[in-house]
This record gives structure tokens, sequence and C-alpha cells, in this order.
């Protein structure tokens, strides 16, 4: 899924290339009533979902947690979250009816535009430079909602929502971990607590704070405390300069990978060396990345120096 570095690049691209643009028209392979992992999200009544956005004019993009959000005129709000194997691209593309009735979306944008992974299109935006922003989900659990500021802002998607941890600083983001009470790996990805961190950096983090995944919250120090934040700040920071992690589906709007996942340290590292070494000696710690099962989700671990 992409996470806060993903999310946040995206947003950052698309906000340099689609404001002042118009929505001219809006299509959909969706059809309503198939459900969740059958079809994107989108609200039931497609043609009132385009009359909240065609003609609108872009205005501003920016993120909320994993949500990308797209500020129109009239006061509309778009709100698109690529869950977990969305992302959104700019470019053309055209739409052709094949032999067994399906519909075939096809790039007329050459280069990364053609990789396999930026061709599962199942929502086109039209804009008035002739240009389109597309949604390619393999798995479509994409959800894409628009309705009056407000009241899109109003809804749980949003309002439920933790703060940022990169606008927090280190005593409000103590204070927050040390109301908590759970596993450190899950509160670092619960939403409502802090919003943004999903299981690649989590990983990432704890690794360099060297706690294990488990850790009870409640039970860390605050110098632990104090270097989950340090390490939060750290790990975003880089993933964003880099670009996000491109391990699997996610790319940026021009259909290119990021640069995280060439250096990622532990996250499916899973029977490999840690890759922590001792300063000025060149030493390896030695301890083997292991992977264990933690509410669903996968934990990577180094099993010598994120001891439980």
């Amino acid at each position: 899924m992409p996470e806060l570095p993903e999310v946040e690049t995206i947003s950052k691209d698309l906000n340099k290339k689609i404001p002042g643009l118009k929505i001219r028209d809006f299509w959909t392979d969706f059809k309503a009533g198939k459900g969740l992992g059958k079809n994107i999200q989108l609200p039931p009544d497609i043609g009132k979902f385009k009359k909240e956005i065609i003609s609108r004019k872009i205005l501003k993009v920016y993120r909320k947690g994993k949500n990308i959000l797209i500020d129109l005129s009239g006061g509309k709000l778009l709100l698109i979250h690529q869950k977990m194997t969305g992302h959104l691209l700019v470019g053309k593309w055209q739409i052709n009816k094949v032999k067994s009735l399906k519909l075939k979306v096809q790039s007329l944008v050459s280069g990364e535009m053609q990789e396999k992974v930026n061709n599962y299109i199942h929502a086109i935006f039209y804009l008035s430079n002739g240009r389109q922003l597309a949604l390619s989900d393999l798995r479509k659990f994409a959800k894409i909602m628009a309705g009056d500021k407000d009241k899109i802002e109003a809804l749980p998607d949003l309002k439920n929502l933790g703060p940022d941890p990169l606008e927090l600083t280190e005593k409000e983001f103590v204070e927050i971990l040390n109301k908590q009470k759970g596993k450190i790996k899950q509160i670092l990805m619960d939403q409502e607590i802090l919003s943004g961190i999903g299981n690649i950096y989590s990983d990432e983090i704890l690794w360099f704070a060297k706690i294990h995944p488990f850790a009870r919250v409640e039970k860390l120090s605050n110098k632990n405390l104090k270097n989950i934040y340090k390490y939060t700040r750290q790990v975003l920071k880089e993933a964003i300069k880099l670009r996000g992690a491109s391990i699997s589906d996610y790319r940026d709007p021009e259909g290119k990978s990021g640069g995280y996942d060439k250096i990622r340290r532990v996250y499916r590292r899973e029977g490999e060396k840690c890759p922590l070494t001792s300063l000025g000696t060149g030493l390896y710690c030695n301890g083997i990345i292991k992977r264990i099962k933690i509410g669903g989700r996968s934990a990577h671990f180094c099993s010598k120096c994120q001891k439980l």
C-alpha cells in the first residue's frame, strides 16, 4: 500500500501538473453493487458523482494521511485513497473494445507508462489540456469520492485520522505514544493514532530504533520513544527524497519507480544479514532478518539487535 512518502510524492507531483485545469469528463469500468475487491469504491450513482466534478477547476492537490485530496472550484473536494495497489498517473489513454466485448484501456504514452503495473486502469479523469489523470489499480480496492468540502472533511475517512508524524514535535509525539497500550508496530500503523505510516516504514523505523515490533509501547522508556520519533522523521524524509518505495505496485504520476526499496534495511529482507555495522569497524552485527506475523500483517526485524 502506498504510505506517507509515496502519497506525498504523488500529491506534490500532481500539484505541479494539474492545478488550473478543468475536469471535462470521467470514465470508469466500475459497476454498482459488485462490492469491495471486485470494483474500485465509488458512489453508486456515477451520474451524481460526475455532476460534483465535471467543469470544476482543479485548485490544489495535497495529502492527508494516505489520502490524496484535490480542491475543486465551487467548494468541492475530490478524495482518492489508493489503498493496496493503486497509483495515479498523468498521461493519455485510449479505450478500445475487444472481441470479448470487454474494454481494454491502452496507454498512448511510451516508456514507463507501458509497464504492466501501470496498465490496470479503472478510472480516468479527462482534463482540459487534453491530458488525463488515471487510476491504475491491480486489486481494485481504491476509493474515490467527491462532494462539498466540509461534508467530505467530516467523514470518518478524514475526521478520524491521527496527526501527521512529520508535523509533530518530539514532545507531542512522545505524549501520544505514552497514552497508548499495545505492540509498538501496530501502534505506529494505527491511522487514528498517527496517520501515514504503514508496514514498510514501521519496520524500517523500528530497525533504526533497535526495538522489537512486538515490544509493548507502555513498557518503552522515554528514551526509546524519543528514538522512535527521531527515526520516524529520518526514515520518512529519506523515503520522500527518494520518491517512495516501488517494491510492488507503487509508481509516480509519470509511471516511474521510487528509489527507497533499493536501500531498505529490513522490510522483505527475510533471511538476509542485518545491515547494521559498527561505526569505524566495518563489522556487521551478524543478526539475521526474520519475519513474523502481527495482526494479519508481516513484521521484519533483526534477530540480534531488536531483541524482545
